[in-house]
């Protein structure tokens, strides 16, 4: 048994992802962007808007994207609503291009005047109207005392915008008061934005309590709050109201409804929830989308999803299309994505183009991707630079890069560094490093730590890691748990072992297989096959069998071919049987020469074979010396009669 050492370098993107940013999200830039109201957990993309109203008590809502266009940025995850003269305030509304032009400006103007001329004369609803415009430009200043007055006379648009106002420049107590006023008085907006405020605020009953009454009023942002929150108190409803928000063109929502579907393992509605926010544009939703279509066979049409979450800032999706293209066999444009990808921080497409650089042989880009890759927090990086090394002969820095990642919880790379301290005789320090590997999942580590405990006659301790390994599919831990089996005279357990191990990749476990039905004789057409598969394998052994099966079925080329496979990679019962085969064909000559290799190897009936040769041809000495050689390679019935023929060779030489 030897020890196993896997080199896994350039892995596919994990398809499992976080779902949580920071980050607040106006319904104009679901992906980002600074807001006006109190973060939500996650980005809360495109809304539908409220029906248009009239009058100064019409609920508008102002998008992140018009706050920072319009009105004076401001740092903080607060997203903010306003209310102007019943018109919805979301991003088409504030056309910079319109506002830049001549016509727009004027009548901007004439309206602000109009307004400010009633608000002036005691007019509320004007006041709250020219509040409103103020606010909008930025001309906080300016926009308060109206926005005020408005309030105290009792129109909630006024009251909702004053909120906006001051939560703007961070009075955010007094802001929840106006925002709770125009809550009351029935604004679906300030209800949303005093519902995340509190929730903020760690107020989270009262929280639900708002973002319910918002969403019950139509506000698909107030619904996706409300799951948000409900889906972090992991309370079923959660799905509910994503659906609301979803429904209402909501993307991040449908994101999230798809996420739980999946999680749910119903794939199919998960599907429809992915594409619907895909094709809003939501990227994360594009990356997924093509994640299941890819699990499904169908590749064309994940690559298309893939690219689209790609050209949309989706670094992993760059990633997932670049061994897309790679599968497809178009390296060039696989490492064009991959090192988009990496470029844009993806340490799994910076070991990707490594692996591929290092494949290539060029080892100093291959090294500076996996160290870009190890930039990036990718601990795969640290160990396919130990790979590199290792590769080239730079042991200390490959003992160095491996002990690196393993310290990082590394799996493969606790693996290799134990497998480096073995080889250099520090068991004791190589254990606890197997010891790790395996419990943190790696196959390889849970088999050499079986074969740590075989080699210090620990037989149960190293048939339980054999075991857990096998279970993962280490067909060489099968394979020993087999041979145990059939020492033991339990052939049942064993051939069920063999199998596994078959199965698993381990060609000595096909032999043994084919052997042992072989052995049973009823099973030739299975026996066959696994002969084959070991045999394809490059195994010696089976290959000679191959030959002595396609030679009883009078097949001699196939017989042939099996023999000079086995033969030519150093297997001298397959030189001695081709020696025969060629004989047989009257190729004496050829025959000689794999006679004289197999008898070099140590194949006793092939120097016998050559003794009797050299004695038709009238060669004693060279008789006796192969007569010789015979007798110490036995086995010994050749060994006998070598020895009889030694005898024979005395008397005639001495007479």
């Amino acid at each position: 048994m030897k020890l196993i050492g896997k080199n896994g370098s350039g892995t596919k993107p994990v398809t499992t992802e976080p779902d949580t940013e920071s980050r607040a999200q106006s319904p104009d830039d679901p992906e980002g962007g600074p807001g006006a109201l109190p973060a939500q957990r996650t980005g809360a993309p495109a809304g539908r808007r409220s029906s248009a109203g009239t009058g100064p008590d019409s609920l508008v809502h102002v998008s992140a994207q018009e706050i920072a266009a319009g009105i004076t940025p401001y740092a903080g995850p607060q997203a903010a609503l306003a209310e102007r003269d019943g018109a919805d305030l979301d991003g088409s509304s504030v056309d910079g291009a319109s506002f830049e032009t001549a016509l727009a400006a004027r009548e901007q103007a004439a309206l602000e005047s109009r307004h400010r001329q009633s608000a002036d004369d005691g007019d509320t609803e004007s006041a709250s109207r020219l509040g409103s415009l103020l606010l909008r430009r930025g001309d906080l200043e300016d926009a308060e005392p109206y926005l005020r007055s408005a309030a105290a006379a009792g129109l909630r648009a006024a009251a909702n915008n004053l909120g906006v106002l001051l939560h703007q420049q961070g009075h955010r107590a007094e802001a929840a008061q106006w925002w709770r006023q125009a809550a009351v008085a029935g604004s679906a907006p300030a209800a949303h934005a005093l519902g995340l405020q509190l929730r903020d605020q760690g107020e989270e009953e009262a929280a639900e309590y708002w973002l319910h009454f918002a969403a019950d009023h139509g506000h698909p942002l107030g619904a996706y709050a409300l799951g948000d929150l409900m889906e972090h108190r992991r309370d079923v409803r959660a799905e509910r109201w994503f659906k609301v928000s979803a429904d209402a063109g909501h993307r991040e929502a449908a994101y999230r409804l798809a996420r739980m579907r999946e999680a749910a393992g119903d794939k199919d509605t998960a599907e429809t929830w992915y594409r619907t926010a895909a094709a809003r544009s939501h990227a994360r939703a594009a990356l997924r989308l093509g994640v299941l279509l890819e699990e499904r066979g169908e590749p064309d049409e994940a690559a298309r999803w893939y690219r689209q979450s790609a050209q949309n800032g989706e670094p992993r999706a760059a990633c997932a299309l670049g061994y897309l293209l790679r599968d497809s066999g178009d390296l060039t444009a696989a490492a064009e994505w991959w090192q988009e990808a990496a470029e844009a921080g993806d340490g799994n497409a910076a070991n990707a183009l490594g692996a591929l650089h290092a494949g290539r042989g060029e080892a100093a880009t291959a090294e500076h991707w996996y160290r870009t890759a190890l930039d990036a927090g990718d601990q795969n990086g640290a160990f396919n630079l130990g790979l590199l090394c290792a590769g080239a002969g730079r042991d200390q820095q490959a003992e160095q890069w491996y002990r690196r990642a393993a310290y990082a919880g590394h799996r493969e790379a606790c693996n290799a560094l134990a497998v480096v301290l073995l080889q250099r005789g520090d068991e004791s320090g190589a254990e606890p490093w197997f010891s790790k590997a395996a419990e943190a999942g790696s196959v390889d580590g849970a088999f050499n730590l079986g074969v740590l405990h075989a080699g210090r006659g620990e037989q149960q301790q190293a048939h339980e890691w054999y075991a857990r390994a096998a279970a993962e599919g280490h067909g060489e831990a099968a394979l020993q748990l087999a041979v145990a089996q059939e020492q033991r005279g339990n052939l049942p357990g064993a051939l069920e072992r063999y199998r596994q191990a078959a199965g698993g990749g381990s060609a000595e476990g096909a032999f043994r297989l084919a052997s042992l039905l072989d052995r049973r004789g009823d099973a030739d057409t299975e026996a066959e096959h696994w002969y084959a598969v070991a045999a394809d394998a490059g195994h010696r052994r089976a290959q000679v069998r191959m030959g002595v099966r396609a030679a009883e079925r009078g097949a001699l080329e196939i017989a042939e071919s099996w023999y000079r496979r086995a033969a030519e990679a150093g297997s001298r019962s397959a030189a001695f049987n081709l020696g025969l085969l060629l004989a047989r064909q009257d190729s004496e000559a050829e025959a000689m020469l794999w006679y004289t290799r197999a008898a070099d190897a140590g194949h006793g009936r092939a120097a016998l074979r050559l003794a009797l040769l050299a004695l038709r041809r009238g060669e004693p000495v060279q008789a006796e010396n192969w007569c010789r050689r015979a007798a110490d390679h036995g086995p010994a019935e050749v060994a006998e009669r070598a020895g009889r023929l030694l005898g024979a060779l005395h008397a005639e030489l001495s007479a």
